[in-house]
């Protein structure tokens, strides 16, 4: 997907006032888009498909009368922060941003431009919004997940592996909603009877050692927490999984679906297509702060049969009747 230029337009539409940006229905509109990821992830090629598709579906054609800036950032904070402020530089009448560390750069960028995010687990608890039905602001969106379904991992992985009595929880540092998702599996874990160890790493090589130091037998298990940094490296840890024999959940779909035991969580791709919406609704004039944040009302469980029989596991078919997706 090559990056999409926008047409220059005289002055700055940052200061115009909104009712005068709302009125100008017959000209080009333009839309900045930051994305916490890769240009070249498939499955974020295929969120941006979804969300351009969506948009087209409500009137809005990419030449005709909207032009789309894309900005593919990565997890480098100086890229992160350097993108950010390009795309306010260009005053676009909305942005769009995901996941919720490049919310943030926006939000610090811009108080003006409206922004509208997806897959942010706790826009409150990061300082997003004011709250969710209110969000007061420039910015509001959808809301991926609730600190409550970290619980659901855990449930799952003993459901599947119940003899795994030893969890490395990997997450990413520089995610702050790891915290509350960690507090929400110590609480659930007693009952379960696991012990946790959280692992949190910031490249290849650290998550590499720090599992093989880890590993202390057959019943070791592994839950992955969702983030920029977690979804760049995933590959790392579903090849991890495989080589120490561990049982694993993941938060998206597409990666039970190539290899990994089983994942559990929101549907990533309804959430763009959902936010825009949103982007149409503010193009037509209505207000961030007038948007009440939305929670995720789309989940999906996926089984991976062949890399369960890698493991030695047998599925329960409770769990496999509720399986939204089963690989065979």
């Amino acid at each position: 997907m090559q990056r999409r230029k926008f047409i220059t337009l005289l002055g700055s539409a940052a200061a115009w006032p909104l009712a005068a940006r709302a009125q100008r229905t017959d000209q080009v509109r333009r839309i900045g888009v930051l994305l916490g990821y890769a240009q070249s992830d498939q499955e974020v090629q295929s969120r941006v498909a979804a969300f351009q598709k969506k948009l087209q579906e409500l009137g809005w054609i990419i030449g005709r009368n909207i032009q789309i800036d894309y900005r593919f950032s990565g997890t480098e904070p100086g890229r992160i922060q350097a993108d950010a402020a390009e795309l306010v530089r260009q005053a676009p009448d909305v942005m769009f941003a995901s996941p919720g560390q490049i919310v943030l750069a926006l939000q610090q960028a811009t108080h003006s431009i409206p922004i509208v995010f997806a897959n942010v687990p706790d826009p409150v608890g990061i300082g997003l919004v004011k709250n969710l039905a209110h969000p007061g602001g420039n910015v509001t969106g959808f809301t991926s997940t609730e600190a409550e379904l970290a619980g659901k991992w855990l449930e799952a992985l003993r459901e599947i592996a119940p003899g795994v009595t030893e969890v490395a929880i990997v997450y990413s540092p520089a995610n702050p909603a790891w915290r509350g998702r960690l507090r929400v599996l110590e609480a659930v874990a007693p009952s379960l009877g696991v012990h946790l160890t959280p692992v949190g790493f910031r490249d290849a090589d650290e998550i590499n050692r720090a599992i093989a130091a880890w590993v202390n037998g057959s019943k070791c298990g592994v839950i992955l927490l969702p983030s920029v940094s977690t979804m760049a490296y995933w590959e790392t840890v579903v090849a991890l999984a495989a080589r120490y024999r561990l049982p694993a959940v993941y938060p998206w779909g597409f990666v039970a679906r190539t290899g990994g035991l089983m994942s559990y969580g929101i549907d990533v791709t309804d959430q763009y297509q959902e936010a825009a919406t949103y982007v149409d609704r503010i193009l037509k004039g209505e207000r961030a702060a007038d948007l009440p944040v939305q929670a995720a009302d789309k989940f999906e469980l996926v089984i991976n049969l062949k890399t369960a029989k890698a493991l030695g596991l047998t599925v329960p078919p409770g769990l496999l009747v509720r399986a939204n997706d089963i690989i065979e």
